[in-house]
């Protein structure tokens, strides 16, 4: 259900944040013992989405699952395999025991867009019509939300036509039961090929791999003062340790890239975030697979990496407020803020009650309190995103500019400032009352 219409909520009155993983080889390469250790892994750090595809990008048509299944028979989308899709049946109802979602891609986009990897394009607008009916008819009651695309664009009219036939197909199995989105390539965004369609739901875009100087909150800016007003997040940000733009030589990005990525976009409106690891999407064994670009972690190892547990972190401090009143509001923040890696974004609450405000490098941060009108006292306070604690500042009046210095500054030392009405149950989250 959607929440106020730039968020998702789960129930009536329970908003949901979307902390999401990008899992895409989880049902193609795990065995059920795995699924398990993986899914336990990353409910215990706080993710509630995982993102996989039920045919896989990595000879997903030719390489049986771990259970000697292939998708489809005779790679026909309208012969699905039962016995195959048995297993994402597991895979799902392991999910619901620890309260997860499944974003679930019906099919990687190289099998209807072969711009490149293996494919083969399979799909019609005909069949892929029938697969998604039965996609949507078999998960219309499971924890499921569908995630249309699969890392390519459409480019040509039939392309177009096999995307929006399988949303017509999920669409009349599930009965609109379900909330669609649509995981575009790297450096694009949903809204640019279906915003206008009422079947995709969220916006998604994939801010990618090329950079650590990619600015994703432009791309949400761009989403959240689009009409009609729909949620929006990334979906394919800095994936920790994988290499810069695909080349070792350049390095390779670090749990701050991921952190930053994830605050950047939070703070500009977005209704959560997903983290990936360049490891973990494709369950990197050396024994079992050889690396995909450059991989070098085994999976296991990187479900522990620090950025998978400072994304709970970020879920922790959102779900501690009512994180669904936040708009991004420039305007709180009053010195020069140039920008590069240490832009400073700040959000403001609807009510005028609450503000957070994200320093990437330590910078001081010049806040104009008079903004928090509904608040004549507050706390303030710094929440360490690198390790969920929060750090006493003291009480301020809404008046005036006030300088606000971290402990610490320079690269990898970012911080968000809290500032909450000391009247509110949630204000000084962390803070030893």
């Amino acid at each position: 259900m959607i929440k106020d219409k730039r968020f998702i909520s789960q129930g009536a009155d329970k908003v949901f944040f979307w902390m999401g993983d990008t899992a895409w080889e989880l049902f193609h390469r795990l065995t059920r013992e795995e699924v398990e250790y993986y899914l336990k892994n990353r409910a215990e750090k706080g993710f509630n989405v995982i993102h996989a595809s039920a045919i896989a990008e990595f000879s997903g048509l030719t390489q049986p699952n771990a259970y000697g299944q292939l998708p489809l028979i005779n790679n026909d989308p309208a012969q699905p395999n039962e016995e195959y899709f048995k297993h994402l049946d597991f895979v799902l109802d392991r999910a619901a025991h620890y309260n997860m979602f499944i974003a679930l891609l019906p099919t990687w986009g190289d099998k209807f867009n072969k711009k490149w990897g293996e494919g083969p394009e399979i799909f019609t607008p005909e069949n892929a019509r029938r697969y998604g009916e039965f996609l949507g008819k078999r998960y219309q009651a499971k924890n499921v939300i569908w995630m249309l695309g699969g890392d390519r664009n459409p480019e040509n009219e039939q392309q177009y036509l096999v995307v929006r036939a399988m949303a017509e197909g999920l669409t009349a199995g599930h009965g609109g039961a379900r909330l669609t989105t649509y995981y575009p390539t790297g450096d694009s965004n949903s809204s640019a090929f279906f915003h206008q369609d009422s079947w995709q739901n969220i916006n998604m875009f994939q801010s990618g791999q090329e950079s650590r100087d990619k600015k994703n909150y432009v791309m949400m800016r761009q989403n959240h003062y689009l009409f009609p007003v729909k949620p929006s997040l990334d979906g394919g940000p800095r994936y920790e340790d994988g290499p810069v733009n695909w080349k070792p030589s350049i390095g390779y990005f670090t749990d701050f890239d991921a952190r930053q990525a994830a605050w950047w976009s939070v703070m500009s409106g977005a209704c959560g975030h997903t983290y990936g690891s360049h490891n973990v999407w494709q369950f990197f064994d050396p024994d079992r697979n050889p690396p995909i670009s450059y991989a070098r972690t085994h999976w296991k190892r990187a479900l522990d990496l620090p950025g998978a547990f400072q994304m709970g972190y970020l879920r922790k401090l959102m779900d501690s407020h009512p994180w669904w009143r936040l708009m991004p509001e420039q305007r709180a923040i009053k010195n020069a803020n140039p920008e590069d890696q240490g832009y400073q974004m700040a959000s403001l609450s609807e009510d005028m009650n609450f503000l957070f405000a994200y320093t990437p490098a330590g910078r001081p941060l010049r806040i104009d309190l008079s903004m928090l009108t509904a608040a004549p006292r507050l706390v303030a306070y710094w929440y360490n995103p690198r390790d969920g604690m929060s750090i006493r500042i003291g009480e301020v009046k809404n008046e005036g500019v006030v300088e606000f210095k971290p402990y610490a500054s320079g690269p990898g030392t970012d911080w968000v400032l809290v500032l909450d009405d000391v009247t509110k149950p949630w204000a000084g989250f962390g803070l030893k009352k």
